[in-house]
């Protein structure tokens, strides 16, 4: 698991950093010529004939607007189901009470269950998650406002003993909508990023 600070913000410790760069970061993988990565995700997985679906907390569904603002994105786009609370984690997806309570809703084994639920209730061949604190408040010195975790699950053929998943913490600065925008352009990337090293 790593971590990546976007746009002014804080390192794994909590301190800010700043001035290092003069100009928004656009998410990795993306320069400002290219297309929006969910149209190239998009290109990608109906080339492949594969298939998505999103399990989204702190996004709300944006990543599924994004990927519907494409025309023909029923070709690949299964499904989103918002599950924000505890409750819905639970019922929904069938999110451990151990992941829950022992490390939290913002955290990486809660993002890895997400993620893998979603690819395999779905039966899709990609599953993509989303949990941070998009804020203003909500945060706390672990996890600061801003902090979000991304799972991308890759169902592999059966019997091959490649499905995998990966999760990526990110933090990153701004208002409520702006850090939800961020996340789901993040995880669009990391999606796209995961599919072309496929």
């Amino acid at each position: 698991m790593g971590v990546t600070l976007l746009d002014g913000g804080r390192t794994e410790t909590g301190h800010r950093w700043a001035g290092l760069l003069a100009l928004p970061v656009q998410p990795s993988g993306m320069s400002e010529s290219e297309a929006p990565a969910e149209e190239r995700v998009g290109e990608v997985l109906r080339e492949r004939g594969e298939t998505v679906a999103v399990a989204e907390s702190c996004t709300g569904g944006l990543i599924g607007s994004l990927l519907t603002d494409v025309a023909g994105s029923s070709d690949y786009f299964d499904r989103s189901v918002v599950t924000y609370s505890y409750d819905a984690k639970r019922d929904v997806l069938a999110v451990s009470r151990e992941a829950l309570d022992g490390h939290g809703a913002v955290s990486e084994p809660v993002a890895r269950e997400m993620a893998r639920a979603v690819r395999d209730t779905a039966d899709t061949t990609w599953g993509v998650a989303t949990t941070g604190v998009a804020g203003p408040t909500g945060g706390s010195e672990e996890t600061p406002v801003g902090t979000a975790y991304i799972g991308v699950a890759y169902a592999a053929p059966w019997g091959s003993g490649d499905s995998e998943t990966t999760v990526e913490r990110y933090e990153f600065d701004g208002d409520r909508q702006t850090v939800k925008q961020q996340v789901a352009e993040q995880a669009l990337s990391d999606l796209l990023d995961a599919v072309e090293d496929r």
